[in-house]
């Protein structure tokens, strides 16, 4: 961490950076159109969401993807994940479109 970053924002619990102000995202765990509206959520860095949401659909997130932990180990998350953890807290990239079954 540089002098310049906040040691107290928020850490994407995906990539592990700090998240700068109005760079955060709220993902819902179980997505809210499968039953999760009032459940649990995590503040995730914007292109982190992004990349969970270009990678896997819905019904996938609610029955397979539903954890940090099970994120972490998508393959393809997991290589963005290496990528992107190399960047700066406030990084950001156009994710592409829809990139499912790839």
């Amino acid at each position: 961490m540089t002098d310049t970053e906040d040691k107290s924002a928020p850490v994407c619990p995906l990539c592990d950076r700090p998240i700068p102000d109005g760079g955060g995202s709220l993902h819902h765990l179980i997505p809210r159109l499968k039953g999760g509206k009032g459940g649990p959520t995590v503040l995730l860095h914007q292109i982190c969401h992004k990349e969970v949401h270009a990678t896997l659909t819905e019904t996938e997130l609610a029955r397979r993807f539903h954890t940090i932990e099970a994120l972490r180990r998508h393959p393809r998350l997991e290589r963005f994940l290496e990528w992107v953890s190399k960047r700066p807290p406030g990084f950001r990239s156009k994710v592409p479109g829809k990139r499912r079954g790839r």
